[in-house]
């Protein structure tokens, strides 16, 4: 016999409870359950299991309202019971309960799992829910003009939305019901303050150290998630993320460590995917690696594999994934990771790890060029400062301030950063810091290789 799975439970007898283990495979994907079959697959037979193939049935249409097909079988001169139930269209309980079945194992749902299951099984997702509280006073005129403009440059809205009223172009979007009501998803796009109903409607971003334990410096990212994804990507550029100098011969180049466009389609991914009854989407930022996470699990059967193959697209958030579709931020035919794999190919990025973790869905990635221009950087200082040391025997004391040192230790970690991410990251104005930098040259203590626009710092150790 095989092992206990998904679609698979052994159980020695018969209980009227184990009616409940039906349920929960009714709810899930379908199932078996066997009755004289012990838990390591062993045929130990059953008693009276002609009468029970009678018996159960009429249990499982009186307490689940559905029809079991019950066999029984022979193995070694001894009788068992096979159970066999057919996946569910609509939620089944059992005693005004509701069980599915989760890999080996039984699970009750309450609260928000509960009602999302009840959703999902009504061919419903939670953003088409109606908030009761919300009226057109908390939409905001200027998200909305935002998704009307962005929508027209990707041809998938009409010219004419921009004489719409704001109650026409959400009622178009099918986010307004008969009675005015709006739905979670028209308050969550276009919102003048989302948080007010949904507090975990936010994009925190950390910047760490060694480990989780080690924070830096952080920010939380609010508003509507129409422009979340964009606001993000500000930030990150700002004070989280690199963007190296080079020259080919007059020409200035200035590029984002990560390919942009893929970056973008795993925050789009993130927002449009999140079950925003949990907790907020988080993302460490590490000298190695960034890690992006969302609550709510890939869809069931999907892996990395899947993903990054062809595959049918199968949103969380219905509403939310027209709109953002419409919008020009993604596509309906699951091909967003494929424009991932092809930005992290063309920059040859090692490809992001996706993954269930936490009841969310992780996704990791490599900061190889961060990596590999600290490692030069933290080799020129120190190769600067031993010669220098080598060939003067002292030096004057040279006093610095916090906040020069604290310069000089975001410059040792990116010798690329500019005055104006200095100034970000140390909530100083740029001007200070530009004159801090002039200070530091002055000293001695610091050396600009390239011109004034482009080019790298290189720390004279004393």
């Amino acid at each position: 016999m095989n092992n206990e799975n998904q679609n698979i439970e052994y159980k020695e007898s018969w209980r009227d409870e184990y009616v409940k283990w039906l349920c929960g495979f009714a709810n899930a994907q379908g199932g078996k359950l066997y009755i004289g079959i012990n838990d390591k697959g062993e045929v130990c037979g059953v008693e009276n299991a002609h009468k029970l193939s009678e018996d159960i049935p009429n249990k499982v249409v009186s307490f689940l309202g559905i029809v079991a097909d019950v066999n029984v079988l022979h193995k070694d001169g001894k009788e068992y019971i096979e159970i066999n139930v057919a996946p569910s269209d609509v939620p089944i309980s059992y005693k005004g309960k509701y069980y599915v079945r989760s890999g080996s194992t039984l699970q009750e749902l309450n609260g928000a799992a509960l009602q999302n299951f009840v959703l999902r099984k009504m061919g419903r997702s939670w953003d088409e829910v109606i908030n009761d509280r919300a009226t057109l006073k908390d939409i905001d005129r200027e998200a909305v003009d935002y998704f009307i403009r962005k929508g027209i440059e990707a041809e998938r809205v009409p010219e004419d939305l921009r004489k719409a009223s704001t109650e026409e172009v959400l009622t178009s979007l099918g986010l307004v019901d008969d009675n005015g009501g709006l739905t979670n998803a028209a308050v969550l796009l276009f919102g003048k303050n989302p948080q007010r109903y949904y507090p975990s409607a936010v994009f925190k971003i950390g910047r760490f150290g060694i480990d989780e334990a080690d924070l830096r410096f952080q920010d939380v990212i609010e508003g509507n998630i129409l422009q979340m994804a964009e606001r993000v990507m500000d930030v990150l550029k700002a004070k989280y993320l690199i963007s190296p100098v080079r020259f080919e011969g007059m020409q200035r180049y200035e590029k984002l460590e990560l390919p942009k466009e893929a970056l973008r389609e795993i925050l789009y991914n993130a927002i449009a995917h999140k079950d925003y009854t949990g907790p907020d989407i988080q993302m460490h930022v590490y000298d190695s690696s960034i890690e992006i996470w969302n609550e709510g699990e890939l869809p069931e059967g999907y892996t990395q594999e899947t993903l990054f193959a062809r595959h049918s697209s199968k949103p969380r958030n219905h509403k939310i994934a027209n709109v953002f579709f419409k919008a020009g931020f993604i596509d309906t035919w699951g091909r967003g990771f494929q424009k991932i794999r092809d930005g992290f190919e063309a920059d040859g990025i090692p490809m992001p790890k996706v993954e269930n973790f936490c009841g969310g869905v992780r996704v990791t990635i490599e900061r190889t060029v961060f990596m590999k221009l600290s490692h030069v950087g933290s080799s020129v200082g120190s190769s600067v400062g031993s010669d220098v040391t080598s060939s003067v025997t002292s030096f004057s004391p040279v006093k610095l301030t916090e906040r020069q040192q604290d310069m000089l230790e975001l410059i040792r970690k990116n010798p690329f950063i500019s005055a104006q991410q200095m100034s970000v990251v140390l909530s100083v104005v740029k001007r200070t810091i530009e004159r801090d930098l002039a200070d530091l040259q002055k000293k001695g203590i610091l050396i600009h290789e390239g011109n004034t626009s482009a080019g790298h710092w290189e720390i004279i150790e004393k």
